[in-house]
């Protein structure tokens, strides 16, 4: 995949990360998209080198780690900026 089809395979992986942890998120949309970007490549890296799936190409595999690494992200980013009371 090109550079241009994994950023809007993050976007898309972002915004069903987003819908999946529901919450208000201290970036808003935004930061939930380059975090979707970013998961797109976490989860991609880690699936092929974890489980072995080649995520190349536009296919549920690539939807799955796209999306479990922008989760992954995403929960980890509310917790690193989550005040603690």
């Amino acid at each position: 995949m090109g550079i241009l089809s994994w950023i809007v395979f993050g976007l898309i992986a972002g915004a069903i990360a987003k819908l999946l942890h529901k919450g208000d998120d201290p970036g808003g949309w935004i930061v939930t998209i380059l975090i979707g970007i970013a998961g797109a490549v976490v989860g991609g890296f880690l699936t092929k080198t974890l489980l072995g799936w080649e995520s190349s190409g536009w296919t549920l595999k690539a939807l799955i780690s796209a999306v479990g690494g922008a989760f992954i992200l995403l929960v980890l980013y509310r917790l690193i900026t989550t005040k603690r009371s």
